[in-house]
């Protein structure tokens, strides 16, 4: 069973998706810091200085979550636009 090469393997591609990942990732960062220090107002506005513990819980909860779904759908993205995922063998098929 051969295992065909993947569009990733050139450098030239590799390096274009990667590119395209890391600005996604870059947006995305500014976005959710919008999103965080927005949050973060109206926080303050409805409860005023309760505890820092709050603020730092809602920064991080917020941003972290964010940040990850945008990381790992970015990853789906790459993968299957690049065709890298039509490159996998599923040893398990019938068809021969």
């Amino acid at each position: 069973m051969t295992v065909p090469p993947s569009p990733l393997d050139d450098p030239h591609n590799a390096a274009h998706a990667w590119g395209r990942y890391k600005r996604m990732m870059r947006l995305a960062g500014w976005i959710t810091l919008a999103i965080v220090v927005a949050v973060l107002a109206w926080l303050w506005q409805e409860n005023g200085l309760v505890s820092i513990n709050l603020y730092i819980a809602s920064a991080l909860g917020i941003g972290g979550t964010v940040l990850l779904t945008v990381a790992l759908m970015g990853l789906v993205f790459l993968s299957s636009g690049t065709g890298h995922d039509a490159a996998v063998v599923d040893p398990l098929s019938d068809e021969d």
